[in-house]
């Protein structure tokens, strides 16, 4: 009897066991569907403490230290310089992409201000040597793009476009070699291929979120640092902010006098800084709440009406108006619409900035009667009168880039045809598109606001092309280092 109820008892636990172990494999497939896109973990204070250690502190301690000794150094100091920078980005390579990006924040934020205070001590530098750093930093996890080598591999979506361009980006460079000029295919292709290579990385290896979260950290330090200096260089430019003013060729930086600079603060020309603070300010807006984001944002968005840079204007009201078609962004969307509008007006009352910015918020109206509107027609009547309307493209030239990663002509459009020709420029310009509108699309389908906020900055994106160059140096980082923070969408899942 007791021999039967065992047997019985041990038959019972075995089909209990099959059962559940049915169940299970069954359930499997549901439980996965069930798993969010991307499940962050959340790390320890200590990781947490030592990432941000490693990350825009060393680089910004490094700034500083240059700041202090580079008047000293004579000519020596430029390759030190960006020998630091590839120094500091390793080191911060180390504890992770996040790390790492938030060094190469602040290496753009404030390389151009040390190069600046080195020149006023060595002599202006025509070929900006120092702007380099920052973009060998960026090539610095390069290594990792190894892995598309394998043939093994999967390539998910976000390769297209940086496959796409960084084509059009080469066929630039080759013509210019088949012409003979070496340096300036040697100095385009690194500041337009430099951050492609590092999008890729991105693609690769970065969390959306992470990344995101390291960037307000970074943020938080560089935005009130930069609108700070942005309203003392306004009110009275330093002595290397003059002796750099009188040499560049950047016309359109003002005059090297009190209350007659258009603020670039501590970057190379206004349209960077001005690039570089809208990211900013949004990234800090919605993704941080409180005092916090009212302290950063106030002396950042005085010197960002300073800079008199009407496209990042325009970026950040697309931007903003994005927003506003989610709920999960809406509200704070118009918050800080109400908040710009208030401190324009303020703005525009304080004696010393107010006839300026005001002069300049007037000119939105203007419409095709704006002199810059004007000029920007000229240039598109120009290029097609060529005689073959630039059909097989001129390659870099030493004016493309120049000393602030810059185009001298306005805008996407104009620097693709002039560079690559209508053909390759067409494909080119197809490759932002199609960038762009992987990161629209995914905020529409996933409507969290991380997505929105990625989102929104590729609409940004989207209304600058036409009216400055986004692919080169510092505008090429902070466009497609952003764009690619989509998650990869699992195909058989969606199927």
């Amino acid at each position: 009897m007791a021999g039967r109820d065992g047997s019985l008892d041990i038959e019972k636990i075995a089909r209990r066991g099959r059962d559940q172990r049915r169940i299970g494999v069954a359930r499997r497939p549901q439980a996965q569907r069930r798993k969010p896109i991307e499940a962050l973990p959340v790390p320890a204070e200590s990781e947490a403490v030592s990432s941000i250690a490693r990350g825009w502190v060393p680089a910004l301690l490094f700034i500083a230290a240059f700041t202090v000794v580079g008047g000293f150094t004579g000519g020596l100091g430029r390759p030190l310089f960006v020998l630091g920078c590839v120094a500091v980005a390793a080191f911060a390579w180390r504890s992770g992409i996040a790390s790492h990006f938030q060094a190469c924040l602040v290496l753009f934020s404030f390389a151009p201000f040390v190069r600046r205070i080195v020149d006023a001590g060595a002599g202006y530098d025509e070929l900006g040597l120092m702007l380099v750093g920052p973009l060998i930093a960026l090539l610095v996890p390069a290594v990792e793009l190894r892995r598309l080598l394998d043939p093994k591999a999967p390539l998910d979506d976000r390769f297209g476009p940086l496959m796409l361009v960084g084509a059009c980006i080469l066929y630039a460079g080759v013509l210019s070699l088949l012409q003979g000029k070496m340096n300036d295919a040697a100095s385009g292709l690194v500041k337009w291929f430099s951050p492609i290579l590092y999008a890729g990385v991105l693609a690769m290896r970065a969390n959306r979120d992470e990344i995101l979260e390291a960037s307000v950290s970074a943020f938080c330090v560089i935005l009130p640092i930069t609108g700070l200096y942005g309203i003392l260089q306004y009110v009275d430019p330093q002595a290397w902010d003059r002796y750099w003013m009188e040499f560049a060729p950047i016309l359109s930086i003002g005059q090297p006098v009190p209350y007659g600079v258009r603020v670039f603060s501590t970057m190379n020309s206004p349209a960077s800084f001005a690039s570089f603070t809208v990211v900013g300010l949004l990234l800090v807006a919605f993704l941080r709440s409180g005092w916090l984001s009212l302290l950063v944002a106030l002396p950042s968005i005085l010197a960002l009406l300073l800079s008199l840079y009407r496209t990042a204007w325009l970026a950040m009201a697309i931007s903003l108006m994005f927003c506003l078609l989610f709920a999960q962004t809406r509200g704070k969307a118009q918050i800080i619409m109400l908040a710009l509008v208030l401190a324009g007006a303020v703005a525009v009352t304080i004696p010393p900035f107010s006839d300026v910015i005001g002069d300049r918020l007037a000119t939105l109206g203007q419409g095709s009667q704006d002199g810059s509107f004007q000029e920007r027609l000229q240039q598109y009547s120009t290029l097609w009168s060529l005689p073959d309307s630039s059909l097989i493209g001129n390659g870099f030239t030493v004016t493309d880039v120049g000393s602030a990663g810059q185009m001298p002509i306005d805008g996407m459009i104009i620097a693709c045809w002039m560079m690559m020709g209508i053909v390759a420029g067409i494909l080119c310009l197809c490759g932002f598109f199609w960038a762009i509108s992987g990161a629209v699309i995914r905020a529409l389908l996933e409507r969290s606001r991380q997505a929105v906020l990625v989102g929104a900055m590729a609409m940004g994106g989207l209304l600058q092309m036409p009216l400055a160059n986004i692919s080169a140096a510092e505008a090429g980082f902070l466009f497609w280092s952003f764009v690619v923070l989509i998650p990869v969408i699992d195909r058989g899942r969606a199927a």
